[in-house]
């Protein structure tokens, strides 16, 4: 008799588990809140295709019938832990594990996994790109490829990036090199507290999950004082393990790469290279090679995201940046320069303190646009900026910040997208297409 595996949501991650399942020899069971009708038309045709191999699959609710008698249900990172269904799986005792716990377990692929409050996406990409002039090695987890659809692949290594959501949700998981990037506040309604947040991240570094090396971000207090409790930690930013001296990062004596050199701009992205440095010696890459491939590395989108240099002003996209914490770092990243900053969005309510300081120190003009426009302005004169322009549209800000002839205009919105776009890459796009039709 096969074992019932039930999976939660038809979304990538829950298509990847539920084929790797089948290969697996597992009863598949997928059980979807929304209605076959709410279903993003991509998803119709695999579900009559995951039907023909014999997955059962239903669809606007989750019913008794297709929770009893499961092994252990499969979840995707969307759902949180407060949820209906989470409720009736743990009412029944049923073990809910996350995706990339699945892959995990069913792949002998050694994982390097990234995680932190902001960065994750940079640093994975950057050290699958390093790691490629050597080996194969993917990436995959939170973005945008599930670990399950490469786990029976022929790869020498997975580099995962991993949300607090899918490490939550891992018991035996146990990463060969773990990089954690910094830690700030953030889904702290999710996760029901900024300590749970944290322990969320942290089991991935203790046994009995620890990895064979953790490497943590040595300006980072509470990673710094966490790195107490680690095993063969490895730290970035640090003048002994990886940092800069003289205008080059440097790995244990060792110059890698000059400043100069490296296509990426702020100390934010030179934390996120000395992380691809750090995994590129440890697996045995040679400093040329390494070098080489972080001077052919492009920048992924949205993330201060270098969009065109127009009539001596240069744009910047950085629509990633959904909390002040990430703003703050692009903010940062500029210095005795004229910068006209595009900020708002749908509000996070997150405190906004230390980016009005940053604001106060690095930028000359605040355009607001969006929900978060009034307590982003009352924010502002509060904390004693009062250059604030407030605009109706994305498109009318762009406009406005081109008129005033900066240095740079910046989008970095610290807030969600949703009040004016279906999500920060839409609305990255948006800004993106509009700068270049000028």
């Amino acid at each position: 008799m096969k074992e019932k595996v039930l999976i939660l949501g038809l979304s990538k991650s829950g298509v990847a588990a539920a084929r790797l399942a089948l290969k697996k020899g597992y009863d598949v069971f997928i059980t979807e809140s929304k209605k076959v009708s709410d279903i993003k038309e991509e998803f119709i045709s695999i579900i009559d295709e995951l039907k023909r191999l014999g997955v059962k699959i239903e669809c606007g609710g989750h019913s008794d019938e297709f929770i009893s008698n499961a092994a252990f249900a499969i979840t995707s990172p969307g759902i949180p832990p407060k949820s209906e269904i989470f409720q009736k799986l743990n009412t029944k005792n049923i073990k809910i594990i996350s995706e990339i716990e699945f892959a995990y377990l069913n792949t002998n692929i050694p994982f390097v996994i990234i995680t932190g409050t902001n960065g994750k996406t940079t640093t994975t990409s950057l050290v699958s790109h390093i790691l490629s002039k050597q080996f194969s090695a993917p990436v995959c987890g939170n973005i945008g490829v599930p670990p399950c659809a490469l786990a029976e692949g022929k790869y020498d290594f997975l580099v995962c990036e991993v949300s607090s959501f899918q490490a939550q949700m891992t018991e035996k998981f146990k990463a060969k090199i773990a990089c954690w990037t910094n830690f700030t506040p953030d889904h702290i309604d999710w996760h029901g507290g900024l300590e749970n947040y944290f322990k969320a991240k942290a089991k991935l570094f203790l046994p009995p999950q620890e990895p064979e090396f953790a490497i943590l971000n040595a300006q980072d207090e509470r990673l710094k004082e966490f790195a107490k409790e680690c095993e063969n930690v490895i730290f970035f930013d640090d003048e002994n393990d990886c940092g800069i001296k003289d205008g080059t990062i440097f790995y244990r004596g060792e110059k890698i790469i000059s400043l100069e050199s490296c296509p990426l701009v702020g100390h934010h992205n030179y934390q996120n290279i000395m992380c691809g440095i750090i995994i590129a010696k440890l697996l045995g890459m040679k400093n040329e090679d390494i070098r080489e491939r972080i001077m052919s590395f492009k920048a992924p989108e949205h993330r201060l995201e270098k969009v065109r240099v127009m009539d001596g002003i240069t744009f910047y996209n950085d629509s990633k940046a959904t909390n002040p914490e990430a703003s703050i770092v692009a903010i940062n990243s500029f210095n005795n320069q004229d910068v006209a900053l595009i900020l708002g969005g749908r509000d996070k309510n997150t405190d906004l303190t230390q980016m009005c300081q940053s604001i106060n120190q690095h930028i000359k003009t605040v355009l607001l646009i969006g929900e978060a426009t009034e307590r982003f302005e009352a924010n502002l004169l509060k904390n004693g900026f009062s250059n604030i322009i407030k605009e109706c549209t994305l498109e009318n800000a762009v406009d406005k910040a081109i008129s005033l002839k900066p240095d740079v205009v910046l989008l970095s919105p610290a807030c969600a997208s949703f009040d004016m776009f279906t999500s920060y890459e839409h609305r990255g796009d948006v800004f993106k297409q509009y700068v270049l039709s000028k």
